[in-house]
């Protein structure tokens, strides 16, 4: 008899112990290729791929099936604490897609994304209804729209405007798509009106895997720049050079390029970012993180800043005064969400680590933007009071003026490139409130998320199996045991057959998603502020261009003393290497009253690619 106990109780462990790894908060371990939009006081991320600890470089990237938000009003390990929200198995959770966020009506619009597995459906547009609580798919009309990945998007709160440039078509984003097409080409959503349209790009060059903001600047601007493009009309793919800067006027629905000079970064994808302007808009920061190499190279882990309208580079992270710090945490594949003053950026692949990423704060990191807290720290811990942007001195040394703006330095060097320009940055921008149109019903609690504490899948397997070891049950009861674990994981398997596949690629930092570009999503309330939000959607109607398998030469990191290799073993890369999620998204949130601790904060050992906290000096 106890032979045959102990040959179920190793069952009842296997088949119950399933269950326990793969919730998504209390086993949190890694989270890339997905996709994060802010609405009001919520971070909301959707999408990609998950590792379960421990990883290695055979661990399996799974899709990330679950819709999650953070609170960022509550405070978990010095981040915003996460919940699960509503997401069935009909919902695709996809890589590498886009959340538009429509602030006044409180709406998430999914755009476009590549299936991990399994034939891709034909195009719907999904959307999430925050106050309800409920996926549903749109009554557009449309029939001419492909669901693109890897490109770089941006949302005109004021305009209800989404906008997706760039990216790629294939087998896994399009039904039974033959070869991989990489477009040129800027996809619009209209919200209201719930209606595409395709305008061109600023040149006939297929392009991916960049990073996309918004600025409240004149009737309002798209920056475009970084990722890869195909310039010679074939498969052969080459690195952006950073310092092609493309803008887009969304009033006269007009191009320009403009030349950036200074401290420019080396070619990269999978990058993100998020943008943040002084008080008196005399400049405008885009401020990038990580990202992948082009070819061959171990991809990046530093922070630069795009100023606009001087169009100068700056290198904000590791400097020299930075002496502690070692720029080779490398980080790609992740999100950047602008909240005011500060970025949290989240998720990632670590392509020299096999650590899990920050869990107990789900792989979130916050970036000071301008370095606000006591210490005058770049990276600390998110503060949900801060509410105003400074410039800091690394900025205002290049561009001029003080933290509270007035920066000197108001064209590109040596002149503009387009006579035009100087009108978009010197034209007064005037917020705009943009109401409901529909009706909003007052959502004072969300009795169907879960906490990590009440969250699915980790339920009381534990008090089941202490009742089951410690208590007199006998073989009846644990027969009975397993056959209840062997249901719930039957019915859970089926409800999560489709949408948790599996990725070829392991999990060492080599795969093809990332959305991140940086996913760029975040944005305000419904009395729209000028806010930028940063993601990446797609569209089609372009001319092919196939892509093979060459590929440019590899590029070293920035700064980088040695070229180095990805690790891991070799493995098969999509026709263009990795790819980038686009996405970085920068918003500004009402003011919280709420308190917040503001002599802890967060600093990186960039050696072990590990995250810690410390106590900042009291003043």
């Amino acid at each position: 008899m106890s032979r045959t106990r102990t040959l179920l109780l190793l069952t009842f462990f296997t088949f119950c112990g399933l269950s326990v790894q793969e919730d998504p908060l209390k086993d949190f371990c890694r989270l890339f290729g997905h996709q994060t939009a802010v609405v009001d006081r919520q971070l909301y991320i959707d999408g990609g791929y998950v590792n379960w600890s421990p990883v290695s470089d055979s661990s399996i990237n799974y899709t990330s099936t679950w819709l999650r938000n953070g609170h960022l009003d509550t405070e978990n390990e010095g981040f915003p604490q996460e919940s699960l929200l509503t997401k069935n198995a009909t919902v695709p959770s996809v890589a590498g897609g886009i959340l538009w966020p429509d602030t006044a009506n409180k709406i998430l619009y999914s755009y476009g994304g590549e299936y991990g597995n399994g034939q891709p459906e034909d195009y719907k547009m999904w959307y999430y209804d925050i106050v309800y609580n409920t996926w549903n798919v749109s009554n557009s009309t449309e029939t001419d729209i492909q669901r693109a990945a890897w490109g770089a998007g941006a949302t005109a709160q004021d305009r209800a405007l989404g906008f997706y440039y760039g990216g790629w078509l294939n087998n896994k984003s399009v039904p039974y798509y033959a070869s991989e097409t990489a477009l040129s080409t800027l996809l619009i959503y209209d919200m209201l009106a719930d209606t595409f349209r395709n305008e061109t790009g600023p040149d006939d060059i297929p392009r991916a895997e960049g990073a996309m903001v918004y600025l409240p600047t004149g009737a309002g601007m798209l920056v475009y720049f970084g990722g890869i493009q195909q310039p010679y009309g074939n498969s052969t793919i080459e690195g952006a050079n950073m310092t092609d800067i493309h803008m887009y006027s969304i009033f006269d629905n007009k191009w320009y390029t403009e030349k950036a000079t200074g401290d420019v970064p080396d070619p990269r994808r999978r990058f993100c970012a998020g943008v943040a302007w002084s008080d008196d808009r005399s400049s405008y920061n885009i401020y990038i993180f990580g990202g992948a190499s082009v070819g061959d190279g171990v991809g990046f882990g530093d922070v630069y800043v795009l100023s606009l309208p001087s169009y100068r580079w700056i290198k904000f992270w590791p400097t020299d005064a930075d002496n502690n710090f070692d720029p080779t945490g490398t980080h790609h594949s992740l999100t950047c969400d602008v909240v005011n003053s500060q970025m949290i950026i989240m998720g990632g692949q670590f392509t020299q680590k096999t650590a899990c990423d920050a869990p107990a704060m789900y792989g979130q990191h916050g970036l000071d933007l301008g370095k606000s807290n006591p210490s005058q720290a770049k990276w600390a811990t998110f503060n949900p009071s801060l509410t105003t942007y400074q410039v800091p001195a690394e900025i205002t040394s290049t561009i001029g003026g003080s933290g509270a703006g007035g920066a000197t330095a108001l064209s590109p060097s040596p002149t503009w490139a387009n006579e035009g320009m100087p009108a978009y940055f010197s034209e007064p921008y005037t917020p705009s409130t943009r109401a409901a149109t529909r009706a909003l019903t007052v959502q004072t609690s969300n009795p169907t998320s879960s906490s990590p504490g009440t969250s699915s899948g980790k339920s009381n397997n534990g008090a089941i199996i202490g009742g089951a070891v410690g208590g007199s049950l006998g073989a009846l009861a644990l027969v009975g045991l397993i056959g209840f674990c062997l249901l719930r994981k039957k019915r859970r398997d089926k409800a999560q057959a489709e949408a948790r596949p599996t990725s070829e690629l392991p999990a060492d930092g080599k795969s093809p998603m990332a959305y991140g570009s940086p996913l760029e999503s975040g944005h305000t309330s419904a009395t729209y502020d000028g806010s930028s939000t940063y993601f990446g959607a797609y569209s089609r109607n372009t001319a092919p261009y196939e892509v093979t398998g060459e590929s440019s030469p590899g590029l070293s990191p920035y700064g980088s003393p040695r070229r180095s290799e990805f690790s891991g073993p070799p493995q098969e890369m999509p026709a263009h290497g990795l790819r980038s999620p686009h996405g970085s998204v920068a918003m500004h949130t009402p003011r919280s009253e709420k308190d917040h601790d503001m002599n802890t904060v967060a600093s990186q050992d960039a050696r072990a690619d590990n995250w810690f906290t410390q106590n900042a000096p009291k003043k």
